[in-house]
């Protein structure tokens, strides 16, 4: 871990952040060359921090020698450029574990998914992040969605009692309740848009101060996805609303036709461009090919 609790906040709160995929290679084994790769170039391309092995990089099918593998090789083409996050999640001690090698391999964060399947009362949620984060000397990003959302009172309980909590990250889209979690909780975190296809709630979120958000299309539209972040926040409204109407709602409407493709069409989108990472893992499916068609049809109109 090399930066600052300050340096970490002000990489999270003004930047375009992203999720690489996780290269696979034909025979569905992690490839570390083209990640490498792939890492390096997100850097090149602006992005103000670098999270590895989350949703859109399959945490959920990697194994644990996997996972590992994949922070060393990223922290080791970022360099120190920008913070490396890493996902841990599922049961407290397989998210020790996890939180363990991330350390251990040299990332700077920590994104803790949510508890594995079971239903979660709030409370039981606050302690369950508050047993992963005890101990450890990395920085968290508590990613509320899924069957661990907390509410405003929580998020302020569960900052309270975890001082290496510094961000939140909105997987819901519900901005009622984030703005009440943002006028409850104030600026002790940085609060972060993370809903699928985020750019299609970012005016939403800069509404209520959220000035960033993580981009999953920047996998394969990296100019695009960071000249609509720039534009967003310059306030240059007419190009947010040409490519919204252009690239963002076309491409959600594909998304939507079927679960798992906020993953399955960024590793297609990837390979369009050239730059393929393989096929996604069971139980995630990959697009068909005329899907890839639609999506190739969709880039080309930027």
């Amino acid at each position: 871990m090399s930066f600052s609790t300050e340096q970490m906040r002000t990489a999270l709160s003004d930047g375009l952040l992203s999720f690489p995929v996780t290269d696979l290679d034909e025979n569905g084994q992690f490839n570390a060359e083209t990640f490498k790769s792939r890492v390096e170039w997100f850097v090149e391309k602006g992005v103000s921090t670098v999270f590895v092995a989350g949703g859109t990089g399959e945490f959920f099918s990697l194994s644990y020698e996997e996972f590992k593998e994949v922070v060393e090789v990223a922290v080791e083409a970022v360099g120190g450029r920008v913070p490396v996050i890493a996902a841990a999640g599922k049961s407290v001690p397989e998210a020790r574990k996890f939180v363990a090698a991330a350390e251990e391999a040299g990332a700077d964060g920590i994104l803790l998914m949510p508890p594995f399947l079971t239903e979660c009362p709030e409370d039981g949620v606050v302690d369950y992040a508050t047993q992963v984060m005890t101990g450890s000397p990395l920085h968290f990003i508590y990613y509320n969605r899924g069957n661990g959302i907390l509410s405003a009172e929580s998020v302020k309980d569960l900052a309270a009692r975890n001082p290496n909590l510094v961000a939140l990250k909105d997987g819901t889209g519900n901005i009622a309740a984030l703005n009440d979690t943002i006028k409850t909780v104030e600026d002790r975190l940085v609060y972060i848009g993370g809903v699928p296809t985020a750019e299609i709630f970012a005016e939403a979120y800069l509404s209520i101060g959220v000035n960033t958000y993580s981009s999953a299309v920047f996998n394969f539209m990296p100019d695009m996805a960071m000249d609509f972040y720039k534009s967003l926040r310059a306030g240059e409204s007419e190009k947010v609303t040409k490519i919204i109407q252009d690239f963002f709602i076309p491409f959600c409407r594909l998304r939507d036709t079927k679960k798992g493709y906020a993953v399955g069409l960024i590793k297609a989108g990837v390979e369009i461009i050239g730059r393929s990472a393989g096929d996604v893992r069971a139980p995630l499916t990959r697009p068909t090919d005329a899907e890839f068609a639609a999506l190739k049809e969709i880039m080309d109109r930027q």
